[in-house]
């Protein structure tokens, strides 16, 4: 079948099947899943799409936004609307503390990093109630762009204690591993994570378009005796992860 064949109403576009521009991008969803709209595929132009389906202009111009904030459309400047490539999706236990760089490495994919900032800086207020820290301390801090296998994952933004990290810019990649060294790899974790929307400087820097479902994740760690090691604040796309836990019944 073809895209034109496709997308015509006769079979899909019901009056009382909710709003029509909800049952087109549910139409052109289905035509990824299918192949019919295969990655990297252009969608017909928004003209052809409404003399397709007799829907008006706006309303296909309104579902292809919807596909653009959900990731499976991009828009190209000067060439259209194109089906993106679906992202492998990474699951992720809640139930053991490692780093993503570990977890990329478990599945065979390279991790790299774009800094963002790297340094010793004033703490926040927050660093400084998280961390434990007087107004005359400062704070080691990396704030970079995970990517693995190529494709930006994650924002990820850690705070600690300068005799924890006494020199940010040693931390090539594992954050972890450098700290396992010095005998400071924290050994448990509370993690908070809350569902966003993305903001434009973020949803740029993950290759996403703004409004784009994503996840912020704060996580506050711990060394054996209890004293906070780190803080760190993550945004993740959306459309990447699946955090899993395991539940027990509680006596």
């Amino acid at each position: 079948m073809n895209v034109a064949d496709f997308l015509r109403p006769e079979g899909w576009l019901g009056q009382n099947a909710g709003p029509r521009y909800v049952q087109l991008r549910q139409r052109l969803e289905k035509g990824i899943e299918d192949g019919i709209l295969p990655p990297n595929s252009s969608l017909p132009p928004e003209r052809e799409i409404a003399e397709l389906t007799d829907l008006s202009r706006v309303t296909v111009r309104k579902a292809i936004q919807e596909l653009v904030r959900k990731g499976a459309v991009e828009q190209r400047q000067g060439s259209g609307s194109f089906v993106r490539e679906p992202v492998a999706r990474v699951e992720q236990s809640l139930s053991h503390l490692t780093s993503f760089t570990e977890d990329m490495e478990r599945r065979g994919l390279k991790t790299t990093s774009t800094w963002l900032e790297r340094g010793i800086f004033l703490p926040s207020p927050e660093e400084m109630m998280a961390l434990g820290l007087s107004t005359n301390e400062q704070v080691a801090r990396i704030h970079r762009l995970r990517a693995a296998g190529g494709r930006p994952m994650a924002l990820e933004r850690a705070a600690l204690p300068l005799d924890i990290l006494p020199n940010p810019t040693e931390v090539s990649g594992s954050l972890y591993a450098v700290l396992e060294q010095t005998g400071f790899r924290p050994m448990r974790a509370i993690q908070k994570i809350s569902a966003i929307n993305l903001e434009a400087p973020e949803a740029e820097l993950l290759d996403v378009a703004e409004g784009t479902a994503g996840l912020r994740i704060q996580r506050t760690s711990y060394l054996e005796s209890g004293r906070v090691a780190e803080l760190t604040r993550s945004i993740y796309r959306g459309d990447a992860y699946d955090f899993v836990a395991e539940l027990r019944l509680s006596n």
